[in-house]
Order: C-alpha cells, then structure tokens, then sequence
C-alpha cells in the first residue's frame, strides 16, 4: 500500500522578493538530471504531478524514471498513472457524476461511516451549458424566451445539480445562462498554478467533453476524458495513460493583414491531420508565439480534437500574464504564477536564449502563409481557401455523394425553388445560405474575431445592405463579457440589425441545438430535394449535426459567417462578385466592408477591458433569477423520487457491506451478445434520440411521458433505468448470435427467442444467471463514455473477452467490476469455433493476492472447449478495484476505514 513521498528531499521553499514564503514546492530543478531541460513543457507537467502523488503504490518511483526518460521511453508506448489538478464537467456528464457521489453518500451511511466526508478530493467545476436551444431567434427577447424554454425542459437536472453544488464541498456549479464551459475555464476557473494549504503546483484538468484542450492555450495542460475517468479523478485516483509523444510546431512571422485567427487555426488542423497525430500532444514554440494573442492560441488549443491530437498545447509566457491580469486576476496572483513557474522551470521567456528541447517529430509555419478560407462542406479539417471557394462548391454538387460531394446532377444544379415566406415570394437555390450561426467556444472567446465581426456588420448597415429574413441568424456569446465590450464598443445594434441578435450563452448551433428554422424554407428544402448551406464559427460540421436540412455546413470566422449571410449563399467568389447592392445601387464587394488589423486591434483594445471580466463573474456566482427561484432541499443525503424519470438511485451499492467481496471467477454463464471487430462506445453507450419502439420509451410511456417530452438520452443520463434500457440499443449493431441480422436484439440461448438486449439481460438476471460478451479486436473503441462500462454492469454482465481492447474502456470496465480478458494471440471466438450458444466457466483464483497483473487464466464451456486467456488487470490498483467490486466501492471502504 502506500509509503511517504521518496521525492520529499526536492521540496523546496518559494519565498517572496520581500523575504515572506509563497509555499513549498518539488523542485524539477533539484533533481540535478540533465535530461529534464530537454523535455517538452507538457511532459514536465506530467512529471511534476507524478513526483508530487509519488506513494509507491497509485504512483511509483518507477513512473517517475519513464517520464524523465521520455525521449527514450515514448515510442515504446509505455503507461504512467497521471493524476490531474482539477475536474470540469458539464450538465449532461455532470448529472451521473453527481449521482454517484450522492449513492456513495447513502452506501457510507448504511456502512456506518460519515457520510459528509464523500467529497470531490480535487477541486470539481460543474458548467452547466448544454441545453441553449436557438427556438427563438432575430429577436430582442430571445436570450430570455430561450432561457426559460430551458428552464421549462430541464427544470428537474437543474435543481438536481443546485442541491449537489450545496451538499458537497471542493464543487463549484456555475448556473445555465453563464457561458461556454470552455470560456468560462479560459477567463475564469483556470487557475495555472494551485497554491493549496502551501503546496504549490501546476493547474491541470481532465473534462468531460473533449474540447476541453482550450485551456491548454493558457498554459494549462488539459485534455478531454470519459465520465468514469472524471469520477475516479476527482475521488483521487489516478488515470492510466500512454505517454505521448510530442510534435513540436515551430511558429514564425505573423499573420498578414485581413486574415484571422479562425483562418489559422483552420491551417493548423490541416496541417496536423495530414502529419498524424493522433495520441500526441502537440507543443506549440518559437519567435511567432510573441504575435499570437491568448485568445488565438486558445482558438488553436480548442480544436484539438480536430486535429486528432490529445493536447496542443501553448506554455506559459509574457501573453499568457498579460491575459490573466486582463481577465482580473489579482497582481498577487500573477506574480505567484510567474515565480513558481520560473522558479520549476516552466515558463518560457523569449526575451532569453532558448534552450532545445527534444520532440517526437516536427513541424513548422510561417504566419505570413495564412490566408482567408473556410472548411467543408462535412469535415472541419477540409479547408478551402477563400479565392477557390466558388470553384470548390460546383465540384461539390458535381463529386459523387462522399465528405466532398453531392452529387447533383448538371441539369438540377441551377434549379429554383420558389416558395412564399410570410406572404413575400422567395426562391431559394443550391447553396443558399439558410443558417448563419456566431456560435462556439472556439471563437467566442476571441474578441479580435468577435469584434471584427461586428465591424463587418457596421459597415455593412452603413452602406444599406440586409440579410434575407429567412436566414435563421444567431449569435451566441461563450460569456457575458462579449455582450459587454460589443456594448460598450456601441456595435451590438449592428448586429442586431442584420438579425444576430444574442440567443443566450452557452453551446447551441456547434452541437446541433440550431433549433427549427421556418417551415416554408424546410419544405421548400424538402420538396426540391434543395442542398442547402449553414455557415457557423463552429468546430464540427459533419453532416446531419448543425441540422438535418443543411447538407452543406461551412466553419468560418464570425467575420465571415456575417460575409455569408449578408451573400445569401456559398456559391460565390468574394473578390469577383459583389456581396450586395447598397442603399446609392453601387455593387459592395467585401473588401467594402472587412475591416484592417489596425481597425480592429483599435476596439479590443479600448472595449475589452479587466472590469468586464470581474463584473462578469461576480455576476455568475450570484446566480441568475431563475436559478435563484429552484427550490432544492438543504440536506446532505439527497431525497430520491421514485417517480423521476430523470433522477434514479442506482443500484451499485445495495447490499453492500464493509467486507470486499473479493476475486470471483465466472460459473455456467451465457454469452448475452457474439460481436466481430471494431464494436465502438457509439455501439455500445446510449445516445441519441430514443427509438418509439425501445424498451427506453416503453419505460416512459408506462410512466406517463409523452412521446414528444421523450427527451434524449443524453438529457436522462441520471436515470438508470432509462440507460441500462439504452445500452446495446444502437439500431446498426451486428450480433453474430442473430446470423446476420441488424439490430438490438440478442437470442435467449436457453429459450431460443429472440428478445431486445435489455430484455433479454433482464431474464437471465431472473433466472440467476451470469452472463459475458464474446468481441473481436479494438473492443470499446471510440470516445470515452461512462455507460458503454456501467450500462453491461447493470446488465449483469461479469465478463468480456475480445481479441483486444481499447485502452481506455478496458479501463472504465475494471471500474465497475467487469473482467476483461483477451483470447491468446492467432485465436478469437471463430478459430476457436465458439458459436456464443455455449456456457461459460471462468477460473480465477479466490484471492485477489493469487492474481498477477495480466496473468494467464482458463476458460472451460460446457460442451467440452478449453482455452486460455490472458486476464487483462494492468496494475496493482485495478486489482484492488476488483477487490472491492468496483472503483466506487473502493473508495467508500478506503474512505471509512481511514477514519476507523
């Protein structure tokens, strides 16, 4: 079990320039090993977490040395506990979280322990943000109508949440209405260095949504995780993770005038997805950092995902101070940054000689090569220059239907498609532009785009130009402080002038919350089969996300996406043809209206001001009118109603009891589904809409909801009743058990019906039964998601064994109690002639103390088959999770027997 720190002699003392003490620290640079100032900055963050949790058991001196090593150790794809500074969550993955936490509560109390002491043991930001649907929009009231739709619809999560930032310390739960997480995280929780009961060290962040890598251009190392690793991170325990290597990407020159930090991030992730870096951080340096603003590097951090990469990440310097004392953080604060990091050899100062660091490949880019373009239509990494953007829309409608095509044949490719919208005629044609959304956290949080956009806009109603009404425009700030400094700037009314009125602060048209547009332009689209356009400042646009009507979907600059609505439509050159006809008949083409770098550094500079920020926020934690008015009950011990279809007790702890229930092997159980290859999260986790004909919605129905109030499953991922309904529920799953056909359903070995997967869990559960599942290779693949593990737990599934598994979900299945084990290398279920209709016997030792990390066990059937498997426990923990059942019973126990 766990030791003293044997890294205590490298605590070291941080004192202030007058003599008083900051706090203590472990000195990177008391280690004396040369092979630490070659290191990327991101892996030294790694290495200073792993030194400061060292207890020879989560973390071992061991790990330490792979780390220090990393020029050596990271191709040959080694693992290393991590442990993060902090947790973020949203509404959505925040729900279960806080769930969880108060089961764990209810089991500590049955045990006879004190509940109150089940707390997050790392700071947990909880931002609730997910739920902005654009139902109104081009009006002055439409931040508030669509608030109050969002109180309407999620009125019982709300309140579920409310009573959870009460009832547990170390929570922070900022309220709907705020903001984008990611902003929020960027202007306010960001910390970049923890001072802790005088223990200093570097801010770090796990999330549970996968941008978010924006903070990572604070200088935060943070990175996008599925909810069980967010849980077992803030209960304290350490994530298993492969050390990445690092591209080192070399930034010179700087952008030329007319070209925008979204234009350059859309290169980068160009750039990045040809080089490969999937699995890798990505460290941003040289002399073109000075010209990149925070908020530029924050754009490129954001789209990480895009680009494939885990972090791309942006070390602390002179900018990253000079944004925090913008957003208010105090001098005192600053100033403690930047000794500490100075001080463990963690900020880069290019006013000094820089020393070279050793990365894993290497890329370069001049600034001054950047030029306008856009991406899509389909994928964020197709980037089309601006100038060939014409062109590249008539190779669209010409390609075959694929991520660049749509194939519209030569004749239809100039139809009109007249219709009436409220009383005026109107036609609408391929490529029209019938959504234009400023929405995002990729760029909400930039005010040089914001800003510009606004420009756009002023110059534009200056010379009399309008936007079609039936375009279904939106803006949708990532915080407060843009309404505040467009406000101040007295550019919001231009704006709103052209129809992109604020429709509330959070994530809308980004995540496919565009809400409907009017009915006469979706049947206009509908009956003459029309490829319409949406230009977004988003970060996703693969087909079907913004809308199910827009088959071409464009991420653009705010600048631009105002360009487009005021064009009407993708299909047009910029520099040949005008965007307009203004109020004297002349043409205006939109060099009329882009406004200089110098016209727009001007207004940041006088509108964007340190006050916003602190108003800002100030405003956040006082809460809003609405969330004020949730009534939720003051107890510690959460009061579950039976009757809520989206708050549910879980059942991961009844009858449990203070003795861990120990190893257990598998006796005579049933394959519940036979699976091939590449079975994903997606296939697995619930997600989506929920099918009329599911067992979810039967579920509902008997209690009394509406079809129509049917939500998603995402929005219920507090109940689980409704997701152990949903799991294996995806209508594009291929069981072998089915001999070929589609669907959810499984075959009742002992029976031979054929029943929906929960159902037929449900059975075997009744008739005390076990059950596993038989999978091909890269098992769990995909995202992370918590229920791909805790839905087949609910199921009663005790086992999987497949040719191999995804990293992480072979992690999250550990977690809740389920043996993973993996066929010998050259065998699977079909050399080995396993059908799925055979009984299972598992033999695991009795004692967890008997089980070796990835040792070797035996599987017997009952018509006869032996064959081994390698039982895939990686570490000393994972074995103590099996132990207790499961990480959350860990924990408990730990908890209480500590304080014994």
């Amino acid at each position: 079990m766990a030791t003293e720190n044997p890294f205590k002699s490298i605590l070291k003392t941080l004192e202030r320039p007058d003599g008083g003490e900051i706090g203590k620290y472990y000195s990177l640079p008391a280690l004396n090993d040369s092979r630490i100032d070659k290191l990327p900055y991101s892996i030294r963050i790694l290495l200073e977490s792993a030194i400061r949790n060292c207890d020879e058991f989560q973390v071992k001196s061991k790990d330490v040395e792979k780390i220090i090593d990393w020029e050596t150790t990271s191709p040959k794809q080694v693992e290393i506990p991590f442990k993060p500074a902090r947790v973020l969550l949203q509404d959505f993955t925040g729900v279960p979280a806080v769930v969880d936490l108060a089961c764990m509560r209810d089991a500590m109390n049955n045990l006879g322990g004190n509940s109150n002491k089940i707390n997050p043991l790392v700071p947990v930001d909880l931002v609730i943000d997910h739920s902005v649907q654009v139902d109104v929009a081009r009006s002055e009231n439409a931040v508030q109508a669509n608030m109050e739709l969002e109180f309407h619809r999620n009125k019982e999560r709300f309140a579920f949440l409310k009573w959870g930032s009460n009832a547990f310390h170390n929570m922070l739960v900022v309220p709907p209405g705020s903001g984008i997480v990611h902003q929020v995280n960027l202007e306010y929780l960001g910390r970049v260095v923890f001072n802790t009961d005088g223990m200093l060290y570097p801010d770090s962040v796990v999330g549970t949504d996968s941008h978010t890598t924006m903070i990572d251009g604070l200088g935060v190392a943070g990175w996008g995780v599925g909810g069980i690793e967010a849980e077992a991170a803030m209960l304290g325990q350490p994530m298993s993770m492969v050390l990445p290597g690092v591209v080192g990407f070399k930034l010179s020159g700087k952008l030329r005038d007319g070209v925008t930090a979204t234009d350059l991030v859309l290169t980068v992730t160009q750039m990045l997805r040809k080089h490969g870096v999937v699995g890798k951080f990505v460290e941003f340096y040289g002399e073109g950092m000075r010209e990149l603003s925070l908020a530029d590097r924050a754009t490129i951090a954001n789209m990480s995902p895009e680009y494939g990469a885990t972090m791309g990440f942006f070390p602390v310097d002179h900018v990253t101070l000079q944004y925090l004392k913008l957003t208010g953080r105090s001098d005192d604060t600053v100033s403690m940054i930047e000794s500490y990091l100075r001080a463990n050899k963690l900020f880069v100062d290019y006013s000094e000689p820089q020393s070279e660091r050793v990365y894993s490949s290497y890329l370069e880019l001049d600034l001054q090569d950047v030029e306008p373009c856009i991406s899509g239509p389909k994928r964020p990494h197709d980037r089309v220059p601006l100038r060939e953007m014409k062109a590249d829309w008539h190779a669209c409608l010409d390609s075959r239907v694929g991520f660049k095509g749509f194939a519209i044949s030569k004749e239809s490719q100039s139809k009109v498609a007249e219709f009436t919208f409220h009383g005026t005629p109107a036609q609408l044609r391929h490529g029209d532009v019938v959504i234009a959304a400023i929405t995002s956290c990729t760029n909400t949080s930039n005010p040089s785009v914001m800003l510009g956009a606004a420009l756009v806009a002023k110059k534009a109603c200056e010379l009399g130009l309008e936007v079609k009404p039936w375009v279904k425009t939106s803006l949708a700030p990532g915080s407060g402080v843009v309404t505040k400094y467009l406000q101040n700037g007295d550019l919001q009314k231009y704006l709103n002038a052209l129809g992109f009125h604020i429709v509330g602060y959070g994530c809308t048209t980004c995540i496919g919350n565009s809400g409907d547009i009017d009915e006469s332009v979706a049947a206009a689209i509908t009956e003459n089969d029309m490829v319409a356009a949406a230009v977004l400042s988003g970060n996703r646009n693969f087909e079907g996300r913004v809308h199910p009507l827009t088959r071409a979907n464009y991420l653009a600059s705010p600048p631009l996406v105002v360009a487009y609505a005021l064009a009407g439509t993708v299909d047009i050159d910029f520099e040949t043809e005008p965007i307009g006809v203004g109020k004297d008949g002349k043409k205006v083409f939109l060099q009329d209206i882009w406004p200089t770098n110098e016209e727009v550094a001007h207004v940041v500079q006088t509108n964007v001001l340190p006050d916003m920020f602190k108003a800002t926020y100030e405003a956040i934690t006082k809460g809003n009118p609405m969330w004020n008015q949730l009534s939720v009950p003051s107890g510690t011990l959460y009061a579950w109603d039976p009757t809520s279809t989206y708050i549910h007790e879980p059942p991961y702890f009844k009858n449990m009891t203070m003795s861990p229930p120990g190893a257990h092997g598998v006796k005579g159980a049933y394959c519940l589904l036979n699976f091939g290859d590449s079975i994903t999260t997606d296939h697995i986790s619930p997600a989506g809409s929920i099918h009329k004909d599911s067992p979810a919605a039967k579920y509902l129905m008997e209690r009394g909801v509406d079809r129509r109030d049917f939500n998603s499953y995402g929005s219920r991922r507090g109940n689980d009743e409704i997701m152990a309904r949903g799991t294996f529920a995806n209508i594009r799953i291929v069981n072998k058990l089915l001999n070929g056909e589609v669907g959810p359903k499984t075959i009742h070995i002992p029976t031979g019906e054929k029943l929906s997967v929960f159902d037929a869990a449900l059975r075997y559960k009744s008739e005390g039964h076990d059950t596993i599942i038989l999978a091909g290779a890269e098992y769990g693949s995909g995202s992370s998601r918590d229920w791909a593990a805790k839905g087949p737990m609910l199921l009663g599934v005790k086992a999987v064994i497949a040719k191999s598994f995804e990293r992480i979900h072979r992690s999250n299945l550990v977690g809740m109690g389920i043996v993973p084990l993996c066929f010998k290398a050259g065998e699977d279920a079909e050399t080995l002639e396993l059908t799925g209709h055979e009984r299972y016997t598992i033999d695991l030792p009795s004692s967890v103390s008997e089980i070796r990390p990835g040792q070797d066990v035996s599987v017997v059937t009952d018509n006869g088959k032996s064959f081994t498997c390698t039982v895939r426990f990686d570490t000393e923990v994972e074995l103590a999770y099996f132990d207790h059942g499961g990480i959350l019973q860990y924990v408990i126990r730990n908890l209480i027997n500590a304080r014994q």
